[in-house]
């Protein structure tokens, strides 16, 4: 915990540069994406827009207090710190990670004015969620900080003391993949969609009969004219190929 209540960072005597701990921010990450795609899925599925609703003020809040308070002061940062309370801290560098939390800010106050406010259903918002998925994601999986990286581009500064040395490593250095494990990779892959294939090739035709029965079997209904005007799918939609999709999240049949 920080002495100061708007302090960002930790100030440690073997560090020139305030410092926060990755253990701790990549098990926040993990809680936020954990909730984050629970919520997606359940308005993709369902057309429930109402916990997208809940999470992106939460999010809003939470990166809030991250960028403009303390860090170690937001909730989810709290868990994530009392999660790895037993493990030994890594330490990275501080002013890179405001600048990437900046990002999620600015993702996060566009959910709100779209999602919130004004209850827009479209791609901008399959858009944004994928970008913030995306991040979440690849900061607890991989410990890879997108927004960092993104850091550098924009001062002259560049970012320090990353996760697993990443800034300190020659940019120079690859490390070539052998041949075995690119063929595993690749053969896994096409046995993937080989099974997955075969699994809706095989299903296809009872759902059809299924849902060709449930039609007749529904008795024909006067249609409103507001209704269908309503109900009318848009361009984006089917050039998407979620017209089905558009029309569970708008009520329409």
């Amino acid at each position: 915990m920080s002495d100061s209540i708007f302090q960002f960072g930790e100030v440690r005597p073997e560090y020139h540069i305030p410092v926060l701990n990755e253990r701790a921010i990549r098990a926040a990450a993990g809680i936020l994406f954990f909730l984050a795609l629970i919520c997606f899925m359940n308005a993709w599925l369902t057309g429930n827009f109402q916990p997208t609703r809940v999470f992106v003020v939460s999010f809003l809040i939470e990166f809030s207090i991250r960028t403009f308070v303390n860090p170690s002061l937001a909730p989810v940062m709290i868990l994530g710190q009392w999660m790895v309370r037993k493990q030994q801290p890594e330490w990275s560098g501080a002013p890179q990670k405001r600048f990437a939390w900046g990002i999620g800010l600015v993702l996060a106050s566009t959910m709100l004015y779209l999602v919130v406010l004004n209850n827009v259903i479209g791609p901008i918002n399959l858009i944004v969620c994928s970008i913030c998925l995306t991040l979440l994601f690849f900061e607890t999986a991989f410990g890879i900080c997108i927004g960092c990286k993104v850091y550098n581009f924009f001062n002259k500064g560049k970012a320090q003391l990353c996760p697993g040395g990443a800034c300190e490593m020659p940019t120079n250095q690859t490390h070539s993949a052998s041949l075995l494990p690119t063929a595993i990779v690749i053969a896994f892959g096409m046995a993937v969609a080989g099974i997955a294939q075969w699994v809706y090739s095989s299903t296809a035709p009872k759902r059809a009969a299924e849902l060709e029965q449930s039609v007749v079997a529904q008795p024909a209904t006067p249609i409103d004219p507001a209704e269908a005007e309503r109900c009318k799918i848009p361009d984006f939609a089917k050039a998407m190929g979620h017209e089905e999709m558009w029309k569970l999240h708008n009520h329409c049949k």
